[in-house]
């Protein structure tokens, strides 16, 4: 595997690249090759959330689902956060209960990811994912045991710099999310913030894959 992008909305089917694509339960396309599946705090609808539930449980059953989410915790949106937190829990339970890490999407709501962590004691990988806070934030959640992802702000925001380099080399992914620019255009700022090669990169990011993924691709 020469490129692992950690988080994408789009299948792009380019040989050298594994995508974790993101899907959802009602609209899951079979035909990709890795996904994640999860109920993403934007989506939530009540009256459905037992239904996507069953589906994602149903997929986290096949080889081909990598991990739960994209799912989590957001403030600035309407839809009240002791809902968000109830969807939230259930898909860290399947995670739990089959073993997938969780890919997770959090705005404003860092302190109340780790105070759920804690209380579930969830034992997982949780990735964050698109991260775009400062060096101390960053820092709180490495030490609660999280990973990093880091694309699409890496490459829009110069003040990540600084950030990027602080997370230890065995706590990163790399990821595009919904930038046009390409999964090597990130490993090639992420070598040069690191200040070594993008082989380099290669290598640790596998390695953090192999750790979280627990499979050889």
């Amino acid at each position: 595997m020469e490129f692992f992008n950690l988080h994408t909305h789009k299948w792009t089917n380019q040989p050298n690249v594994l995508e974790l694509v993101n899907q959802y339960p009602q609209e899951f396309d079979a035909t990709i090759p890795y996904y994640s599946v999860g109920i993403h705090p934007w989506f939530i609808v009540e009256e459905r959330i037992e239904a996507d539930l069953a589906i994602i449980e149903s997929k986290l059953q096949e080889g081909n689902c990598l991990a739960v989410g994209e799912c989590g915790l957001d403030k600035r949106i309407e839809i009240p956060m002791e809902l968000q937190q109830m969807v939230f829990e259930k898909q860290l339970l399947l995670a739990q209960q089959y073993q997938k890490p969780v890919v997770i999407h959090c705005v404003a709501a860092f302190q109340e990811l780790i105070s759920i962590k804690k209380k579930m004691n969830i034992s997982v990988p949780m990735l964050i994912h698109g991260f775009s806070k400062n060096a101390p934030v960053a820092k709180q959640l490495v030490d609660n045991g999280f990973y990093i992802s880091f694309g699409k702000y890496l490459l829009l925001n110069k003040d990540l710099e600084a950030v990027f380099k602080s997370v230890p080399n065995n706590r990163f992914f790399l990821e595009t999310d919904t930038v046009e620019e390409g999964i090597e255009a990130v490993y090639k700022l992420a070598a040069k913030y690191k200040e070594i090669s993008v082989k380099e990169i290669q290598e640790l990011v596998n390695s953090n894959f192999l750790e979280v993924f627990k499979i050889e691709l």
